[in-house]
């Protein structure tokens, strides 16, 4: 995977603003940014399928002339093509006197039959709802006939803000996104319609600050924003850690967490337990420190710079809710992460967890479940509109809201969502959630601002998840102790195909 430092994520919405002031403030002809995206997208098409005949379904909407752009090139470079027209054609239509075969609509399966590669030209940004019959004719014909196809800026039929899949939609094997990557390419369904998803940088001039309300978290970004060690750091500066986790009988979701942090960077581990659970932590993380949870001063903020709290604790019964209490009591100020039964337990007491974001920083980790009992909303609103979710949670509480998903996302009060780009169904795993939260620790303790450290958790995580290659027999264990790895490979440095235009690339989900 590659990206670079700063890749956007616009809605519909504000990709058409975008394109707007490309044209009116700064003075950009939209046959240019046409120009531009044709020809960039010919190029990749040409070096991932180098041969063979291209076919183009071509709608009558600015998608359309950039499938008439990629095609006349393709033509000037000696390649056969031809184009399927399911609407008007731009006027002047950019063929700059190259004759480019029309076939016709009808009987439209034999002319996709006769390609090698065919590409998506059909439906843009501006589409919402399901595609009208006679599109939708075509877009089953074209995921009816087996060959390849290269979707322009986004598979016709997915919601470029939602995610939504309405109605028929193009199967893509790669998708070019012209300018930053849609949103909503980013969210299922939709994501698993792209394929390899791939931003071209067209031309549009830099984006104002706000532009977009999400963000992608690229190997370039976590790269920038990873806490770096001094020379004479020791492990009293490397950040110390308080996990508070595991009722007896639980001892695993606090080794799962205090490993994650150990191998996250944290220079030392508290895990603060109950007592039957010495002997497996002690055993299993030899170097954590281990604090009887029911001992005076074990739930406290001293000699620690950031606390996970959550993990087995227990939310209903007296004990495990006196731990929480307790433990938020005593450790006022420390940066926190809130997860698992600190969740469940904060939902009942709403007023709460905005007193607690007063004097600390706080990082909230629900999956759907936990945000259902957070906001009242069902997992399927949760589900269906992720960073919207995410985005209000973190303005009504006043914390960092780290929503569990694929993709996961991460909402701070007045800034962009970051949507995370690594991660696969690899993960799909009792005590991914308790590894995740060790590792935000780590990076919170070790001086990363609350936001970032939420995804930079997100990022290496996943990214080491990916690294371990085990498929679906990883395990929380695996991940950790990949880590190492994900700090040291990130991702791509440099775009593929040695193309400068590329901003962002990323292989098909799983």
């Amino acid at each position: 995977m590659f990206g670079r430092e700063t890749v956007a994520l616009p809605t519909a919405a504000e990709s058409s603003a975008l394109d707007r002031a490309a044209r009116e403030r700064w003075g950009i002809p939209e046959r240019v940014l046409m120009e531009d995206a044709g020809r960039s997208a010919a190029m990749l098409l040409h070096r991932l399928y180098p041969s063979g005949r291209v076919l183009a379904l071509v709608g009558s909407g600015h998608n359309g002339g950039d499938a008439l752009v990629l095609l006349r090139n393709l033509r000037a470079w000696g390649r056969e093509v031809a184009f399927v027209r399911a609407g008007r054609l731009p006027e002047p239509a950019p063929m700059h006197g190259f004759d480019l075969p029309e076939l016709p609509a009808e009987g439209a399966e034999l002319a996709l039959a006769g390609a090698d590669v065919l590409v998506d030209g059909l439906l843009g940004t501006g589409s919402s709802g399901a595609p009208r019959d006679s599109t939708a004719a075509l877009i089953r014909a074209l995921n009816a006939c087996g060959r390849p196809v290269v979707a322009l800026d986004l598979p016709s039929g997915v919601d470029a803000t939602s995610g939504a899949v309405p109605g028929d939609a193009v199967r893509a094997a790669v998708t070019l996104s012209f300018g930053w990557p849609k949103v909503g390419l980013m969210l299922h369904p939709a994501r698993a319609y792209c394929g390899r998803l791939l931003a071209l940088e067209i031309g549009f001039p830099p984006l104002d600050p706000g532009a977009a309300g999400a963000e992608l978290v690229t190997p370039a970004w976590a790269q920038a924003r990873l806490p770096v060690r001094g020379a004479t750091a020791h492990k009293g500066s490397a950040g110390r850690v308080l996990i508070v986790a595991g009722r007896a009988g639980m001892a695993g979701a606090a080794v799962i967490a205090a490993e994650a942090a150990a191998r996250a960077g944290a220079g030392l581990v508290h895990v603060a337990s109950a007592a039957d659970n010495r002997v497996v932590l002690q055993s299993a993380v030899p170097e954590a420190i281990f604090r009887d949870r029911a001992a005076q001063g074990a739930l406290s903020a001293a000699g620690v710079e950031a606390m996970l709290l959550g993990p087995g604790v227990g939310a209903e019964d007296a004990e495990g809710s006196a731990v929480l209490e307790r433990a938020l009591e005593r450790t006022g100020g420390l940066p926190s992460v809130l997860d698992a039964d600190a969740l469940t337990w904060l939902a009942a007491r709403p007023a709460l967890l905005r007193d607690l974001a007063r004097d600390r920083a706080l990082v909230l980790t629900p999956h759907p479940g936990e945000m259902q009992r957070l906001t009242g909303l069902t997992i399927d609103q949760i589900r269906a509109h992720p960073i919207e979710t995410a985005r209000e949670l973190a303005a009504a509480s006043d914390c960092v809201v780290l929503l569990k998903g694929q993709p996961s996302v991460v909402a701070a009060p007045g800034l962009p969502v970051l949507v995370n780009s690594t991660g696969s169904s690899d993960v799909a795993a009792a005590g991914m959630g308790d590894q995740l939260g060790g590792t935000i620790t780590a990076l919170l303790a070790a001086g990363a601002p609350a936001r970032e450290a939420a995804a930079l958790g997100l990022f290496y995580a996943g990214r080491a998840a990916d690294l371990a290659g085990r498929g679906r027999s990883l395990s929380p264990r695996h991940v950790s102790a990949a880590l190492h790895l994900a700090y040291d490979a990130p991702g791509a440095e440099s775009p593929p195909f040695g193309f400068p235009f590329i901003t962002f690339d990323q292989p098909p989900p799983r």
